[in-house]
């Protein structure tokens, strides 16, 4: 039970959690009632920031979900072209983060970062699909061992105004490895080589680092998926 509530907390949250925590301590000597609203805030700021271990599926082939989650969209579409995948449409699966996910990021698949491009652009509700083209955005490449191509997109949301990358071209990588994060609401794209159907279904949560949302050595059809 205590490792489910006590989590690690993100780095890059402790500024944030301090000024949350300053302000509360201001608003109770100002006017006491107005603690407790500080204090839920920074109770919400450090739940915001938490940043607890995952088990990473392993094997060959295997793509993970590099955040947690709603699986917003699967279509296809062309990769960033400063990712330089080509201009042919790939099949693109969007997971989206609302303020009360997880916000740290991890690498989808085993590999070597082969691109790294920010991109500045508008701050558009993440979960539109013109989020993807429009948007501020980080974009990465990992190629596999056996030379193929993975494409993901850090996107900034509607109150996201800070995306962290600390992947850089060169590195080696593996599955389910950290490599940044994006405050307060936003979404990744995933952009999977030609002829690879993902395993998930639109409206499926994800859970970044754990979840399979496809498999490169498997010729499975695409999956549906209901409510039940």
């Amino acid at each position: 039970m205590l490792k489910t509530v006590l989590v690690p907390i993100h780095p890059a949250g402790w500024p944030f959690i301090a000024i949350f925590a300053a302000a509360g301590a201001a608003m109770t000597w100002w006017l006491p009632p107005l603690g407790f609203v500080g204090l839920v805030l920074t109770a919400w700021c450090v739940y915001f920031f938490r940043d607890p271990p995952r088990v990473t599926p392993h094997r060959d082939g295997l793509v993970i979900s590099p955040a947690d989650g709603v699986v917003q969209s699967i279509v296809q579409a062309p990769p960033p072209e400063e990712l330089e995948m080509g201009t042919a449409p790939l099949t693109r699966v969007a997971v989206f983060m609302n303020v009360f996910n997880v916000h740290v990021n991890r690498v989808p698949t085993d590999g070597t970062i082969s691109a790294s491009a920010y991109r500045p652009g508008k701050f558009l509700n993440a979960s539109l699909d013109k989020a993807s083209e429009f948007n501020e955005r980080q974009g990465l490449k990992v190629t596999t061992a056996a030379g193929q191509d993975i494409g993901f997109v850090q996107i900034a949301g509607l109150v996201a105004r800070r995306i962290l990358c600390h992947a850089k071209v060169g590195d080696q990588m593996r599955a389910g490895e950290r490599f940044g994060m994006i405050r307060f609401g936003s979404r990744v794209d995933v952009y999977l080589p030609q002829g690879i159907s993902p395993l998930v279904a639109v409206g499926q949560l994800a859970v970044a680092g754990e979840t399979v949302l496809a498999d490169l050595n498997s010729d499975e059809a695409p999956r549906g998926g209901e409510t039940r």
